[in-house]
């Protein structure tokens, strides 16, 4: 297969395709939605057959275990997807609102029409539920897209794509409204994103390698985040349970997310108070805590404790590795988050109005939370229906995007036959 003119095919299919997803009224998108969400339901024992099929070549490749943890669709999984699906059927069409009408001394009236982008470039790694969350999102807010997951998902990702193009067809929308890249070979990530001619905007979803690789090479603007060093402060008038609950939740519910806690901030009033009663949680998961000096000290005797260097508050683990800091006030903590941080999202722990407005409003990440477990920072959780990726950047979307984040504005203007003088 020539992959360059494989991939331009596909971008031209797209384009095309993109018309007719952005004619397409409401209902007969919801339809297509509808359609795709009774396929997966119907084929879900077929899906999970096929997703074995990947977990067994990945693990015989040596994929690391948060990415086999990526990988596997369970039963949970493809309940998720399927409610998520039905979730976005349910949200409000943004395709075609006018806001922002105003009339101007000359007499004419001006506002602003939401619009699709167009076609998106999805390219992610191990994550088989994204190709419906992507699908779904982008035939909702009316664009075409082409979807590049990774290698290790190939055999679920195809009996998704069939899916998908099913409930497409059966809606009367055109099949190539999603289509699925049908190649392992990484060329074709190349050609997508030097694609500016068939392809709006790139999302990326995947390690810091893959996207730092899009930044250097691609041609198609990006709505991207490069990785997700998440933190959680413990306030000095932090509530004890709560805050024990959010930190043991924020890292241990799932270690392969970029909304996991990677490094933990205590106050210097509560940490011979917290940290020890964490360490026990802790120790169950075996996590190992890489310790600035107070903390160290504080959790001596600890079976997995490590001196935390400067590398730790710059490093997304990924894995049972948590760093941990005493800090001395509110001041340093927000001082160490805006240094270290990825932008992604943050939690402060405390009973105190006043940290925690200060902390929502000075903690420059895309997610700020006031006692509650980071894990939370995701479309599906944020009521968009699904989400397609995260941005930190600050332009165009930030924080999960969902419906309203794959659509631009334009002007539009009514007259009454007046000329300008």
């Amino acid at each position: 297969m020539d992959i360059k003119q494989y991939m331009e095919q596909v971008g031209k299919q797209a384009r095309v395709a993109s018309r007719a997803m952005a004619r397409a009224d409401s209902a007969q998108r919801n339809r297509a939605l509808l359609l795709i969400a009774d396929a997966i339901e119907r084929e879900a024992d077929a899906l999970r057959a096929a997703n074995q099929q990947d977990l067994e070549a990945a693990k015989a490749n040596g994929l690391a275990p948060a990415m086999l943890d990526r990988l596997a669709l369970s039963d949970s999984a493809i309940k998720t997807m399927v409610e998520g699906l039905r979730q976005i059927v349910a949200l409000p069409d943004p395709i075609g609102e006018i806001s922002n009408m105003k009339f101007r001394p000359t007499g004419i009236q001006v506002g602003q029409m939401r619009v699709p982008l167009g076609v998106i470039g999805i390219i992610y790694e191990a994550r088989p539920n994204v190709t419906v969350d992507a699908a779904g999102l982008c035939i909702k807010s009316g664009n075409a897209t082409i979807l590049r997951g990774g290698s290790e998902a190939i055999h679920c990702n195809r009996a998704l794509a069939k899916l998908v193009k099913e409930g497409l067809a059966g809606a009367g929308l055109p099949e190539d409204g999603v289509q699925v890249v049908d190649t392992t070979d990484r060329a074709a990530v190349g050609a997508l994103i030097t694609m500016p001619q068939y392809v709006d905007v790139i999302v990326p979803r995947g390690g810091k390698g893959l996207i730092a690789r899009l930044m250097e090479e691609a041609t198609v603007p990006m709505i991207k985040h490069l990785d997700g060093i998440c933190h959680v402060y413990i306030d000095a008038k932090a509530d004890m349970q709560k805050a024990l609950d959010i930190a043991f939740n924020a890292k241990c519910h799932r270690y392969g997310t970029c909304n996991t806690m990677e490094t933990l901030l205590v106050h210097r009033a509560i940490a011979p108070q917290v940290l020890p009663e964490l360490a026990k949680l802790y120790a169950a998961k075996e996590v190992e805590l890489r310790a600035d000096a107070e903390a160290h000290a504080i959790l001596a005797g600890y079976a997995h404790l490590a001196q935390a260097t400067e590398e730790d508050w710059a490093t997304e683990y990924l894995a049972a590795i948590l760093a941990v800091k005493v800090v001395g006030s509110l001041d340093e903590a927000i001082d160490h988050i805006n240094t270290w941080s990825s932008k992604h999202t943050e939690a402060i722990v405390t009973e105190d109005y006043t940290d925690a407005l200060r902390f929502l409003r000075e903690v420059d990440s895309s997610s700020v939370m006031v006692n509650a477990s980071t894990r939370f920072a995701d479309g599906f959780e944020y009521g968009l229906g699904a989400e397609i990726g995260i941005s930190n950047d600050k332009l165009h979307a930030r924080g999960p995007v969902g419906l309203e984040g794959l659509t631009s504005l334009k002007y539009v203007v009514f007259g009454h036959g007046e000329v300008r003088k």
